[in-house]
């Protein structure tokens, strides 16, 4: 399949240097060696708006709500770099850990599965972790007390993953509403500006300017916002997945630990 897209775009390329080399041969034109100030007014010419991609040049169409955008874009493409690396399988619920908790708790070794859960930074560690402290230090509690310890931890955890995400989806929504912000900031100095002048041409043609630059501030914020809901419904997705494979593992854990309590629990009637 990609040789196939490569093959078409190759020749799609032939194609248009194949069209253009008779139109440059029938029509030479003379070398020129422009300016850099000739090249820069040309750019300008083609896309006004060209000085915009520059630092300076965006801090002086859009204002001073150039500076909470800017730190937005950062704390946004921040997390979601941070949230590709995080928000995976690895730090909710493991193979290696799963197998580990299995056996351990199959020989009853409570105190070696405490040491191992302490060794991981995994999620279902943390709820496996707080279930054994407290089974541990309350030999006389039952399993459902155990249970609810087990269920309120792996809420708790839940709740965390939920959360971190969550900053995302804040930055998508203040970012729009900050652009929005500077536009109304930007047009009613543009305004007042244009009040003081006289009616006419150059007055239209101010007002007209100062609009599509104080609409800067509008496109930035949506510039922001939607690659951000966009990125935080991905990662909300994934967090919901892995919630799900953790609350799976967290009962298979908590069914091979009622096992080991009705042993127990025959193993003292028998006595």
């Amino acid at each position: 399949m990609h040789r196939k897209i490569l093959l078409a775009l190759a020749l799609l390329a032939a194609l248009i240097v194949t069209m253009n080399v008779p139109a440059q041969a029938q029509q030479p034109q003379p070398t020129v060696t422009p300016s850099p100030v000739t090249a820069e007014a040309a750019a300008l010419a083609d896309n006004p708006y060209a000085d915009v991609l520059t630092f300076d040049g965006f801090v002086k169409r859009t204002g001073v709500m150039a500076y909470p955008l800017i730190g937005l874009s950062m704390v946004a493409f921040f997390m979601i770099v941070l949230f590709t690396f995080t928000v995976r399988q690895g730090t909710v619920v493991s193979d290696a850990f799963m197998n580990s908790a299995d056996a351990l708790i199959r020989k009853q070794d409570y105190l070696g599965l405490l040491a191992v859960c302490n060794r991981r930074n995994e999620c279902i560690a943390r709820i496996t972790a707080k279930t054994l402290d407290f089974a541990t230090r309350n030999p006389t509690a039952s399993f459902e007390e155990v249970k609810e310890v087990t269920e309120a931890e792996g809420n708790r955890q839940s709740s965390l993953l939920l959360a971190r995400i969550a900053y995302l989806g804040d930055v998508g929504a203040v970012a729009p509403m900050l652009g929005l912000l500077g536009t109304t900031l930007g047009m009613i100095t543009t305004f007042h500006e244009i009040s003081g002048k006289g009616v006419g041409g150059s007055n239209q043609l101010g007002l007209a300017q100062g609009v599509s630059e104080a609409l800067l501030c509008t496109a930035s914020g949506l510039v922001i916002g939607i690659p951000a809901l966009i990125f935080y419904a991905i990662f909300r997705g994934k967090v919901n997945r892995l919630i799900s494979e953790m609350e799976a593992a967290t009962t298979h854990l908590m069914a091979l630990l009622a096992v080991q309590y009705k042993r127990a629990a025959r193993a003292v009637a028998g006595q």
